[in-house]
């Protein structure tokens, strides 16, 4: 998978200026089609099953189709973009999801979680809407100990240790059935470093750069997802994607 910048979709000090950057990301890009992630030959399995169906925070690069699917995004250009393209798409909160109990068969939150303040609250919410037996398909970073400043930049609030994290989706009544390898951040410290004064003090040209340059590079270099049942080997992996079921009840 490619490196994607998300954000907080719950984050309120700082709102307006997160609005203001991501707007400016997705102004100078196009949208591109679920399909071509690597994501898609585990989606596309899943929708004939899914006709109920929501992402969280997608930005312009949605994972789901367009076409039936429902999306919540802070941005208004977001908005915008994906309901011109046949998706069904209203502004909205991972804390506070605007549908009835039991109503998705399906919710993907990709690159969205760790940017929660009350992560709690976005486990109960997800699993209030889904139905018995729907499923939550998401991704987050792990391990607190390989925390940098490139999480500070993109807005993380953590990192998961593999153990809080299992212990986390017990607690709201979601059973891990497989998970992968998965996400892509630079690991070369001075790379890293001068992405980040680019994107502090050139925003507009880093982000050109982004969209143009390390996107289309990112596409062409994903790999497939190799899924296992239950939890991966985690050791010195950087970043998860997990594949999970409501179950019948909630543990207390």
């Amino acid at each position: 998978m490619l490196l994607t910048i998300s954000w907080n979709l719950n984050m309120q000090d700082n709102e307006a200026s997160n609005r203001d950057f991501y707007d400016l990301l997705w102004s100078d890009t196009d949208l591109i089609r679920p399909d071509r992630f690597n994501t898609w030959h585990l989606i596309s399995g899943l929708l004939p099953l899914a006709p109920e169906r929501l992402e969280i925070g997608p930005g312009l690069r949605p994972r789901l189709p367009l076409a039936g699917s429902s999306f919540i995004d802070i941005s208004p250009f977001v908005i915008e973009q994906l309901a011109a393209h046949g998706g069904i798409a209203v502004t909205g909160s991972i804390t506070d999801l605007p549908f009835s109990a039991g109503k998705l068969d399906l919710v993907c939150a990709f690159d969205v979680v760790e940017h929660t303040d009350d992560d709690r609250l976005v486990f109960s919410e997800v699993s209030r809407v889904l139905k018995e037996g729907g499923r939550f398909i998401f991704s987050v970073p792990l391990h607190a100990r390989l925390w940098t400043t490139f999480d500070e930049l993109v807005g993380h609030v953590r990192r998961y240790d593999p153990v809080d994290l299992l212990t986390l989706l017990a607690a709201h009544g979601l059973v891990l059935e497989r998970s992968a390898v998965y996400g892509m951040q630079p690991t070369n410290p001075r790379l890293l470093e001068l992405g980040l004064w680019w994107l502090k003090h050139r925003r507009q040209e880093a982000l050109w750069w982004y969209n143009r340059v390390l996107m289309p590079l990112g596409m062409l270099f994903q790999k497939r997802l190799k899924f296992v049942d239950g939890l991966i080997e985690a050791t010195g992996v950087d970043e998860i994607v997990l594949v999970c079921r409501k179950g019948s009840t909630v543990a207390a």
